[in-house]
């Protein structure tokens, strides 16, 4: 059996609607449920230890983490006994950046016993092939941001900052950080045209959970933000309802591109 622990977005829709919904039970943490699914088995940080013992006794085998969440606040007078030898390594997990705290998070399931399945593995279309995707070709001068791109995204992957930057002519305009791509695009509203939106996995970063998406919605953003293609790292990057996807970058004039990592 498979857990699906699910978060914001439409990825956890997708992965239920692929497995047809046998065999698997969605999880959620309290306040971070996922629209249009029904949670069978709802959970506190406080209660980690609880909540893995309850899905080895539902029989599951393997999980797979889905979707958005908010990193959680733990409120140590809801801790229960089971969660009580947890806590060093939740408190170790909630100082670090996402990486190093997703790599914890992994090891504590593991442990128990539960195999980790990349959404990804589930659904192996949600990785575009190498090339151009939709109309548009990138313009001659996008080729130097794409290589500055690259060159700041793995540095940002490095310091375990964020998965995402925006480059125009060969100067980074912004960097993803915890308040996600969303954020940073809506940053730039108003600076002026051109440049690119590049994504890419950290270079060290387990790519079973947390991989970068863009969907229908980042190439509206990109399109605000006055953009002039969106950039993807091969192999790295999930793309959330493809046809969708292109769709909206060949209505919108932007090129998107999947390139060598």
């Amino acid at each position: 059996m498979l857990a699906l622990i699910a978060g914001r977005g439409r990825l956890p829709r997708i992965l239920f609607d692929r497995s047809g919904g046998k065999d698997v039970v969605v999880a959620a943490l309290e306040g971070c449920e996922p629209d249009g699914l029904d949670v069978g088995l709802s959970f506190r940080i406080e209660r980690l230890g609880s909540f893995l013992k309850e899905l080895g006794k539902l029989g599951v085998t393997d999980v797979c983490f889905a979707g958005g969440i908010d990193r959680p606040q733990l409120n140590p007078t809801k801790i229960d006994a089971a969660t009580l030898p947890l806590v060093p390594r939740m408190l170790k997990a909630l100082g670090q950046g996402d990486d190093a705290a997703l790599r914890i998070v992994l090891a504590t399931f593991e442990e128990k016993g539960f195999r980790i399945r990349a959404a990804h593995e589930l659904a192996p279309d949600l990785i575009p092939p190498l090339g151009v995707l939709g109309r548009h070709k990138r313009p001659k001068h996008s080729t130097e941001d794409i290589d500055k791109a690259r060159e700041i995204a793995a540095l940002l992957g490095s310091a375990d900052i964020g998965q995402a930057c925006i480059v125009r002519r060969r100067q980074a305009l912004a960097l993803e950080a915890m308040p996600g791509t969303a954020h940073m695009l809506a940053s730039v509203v108003g600076l002026g045209t051109g440049g690119i939106l590049f994504k890419a996995p950290k270079p060290s970063q387990d790519r079973r959970i947390d991989l970068p998406a863009v969907g229908p919605d980042t190439l509206e953003q990109a399109a605000r933000a006055g953009l002039e293609g969106v950039v993807l790292a091969e192999g790295g990057v999930m793309i959330i309802d493809r046809a969708a996807t292109i769709e909206a970058a060949d209505r919108l004039g932007l090129f998107l591109e999947v390139v060598p990592s």
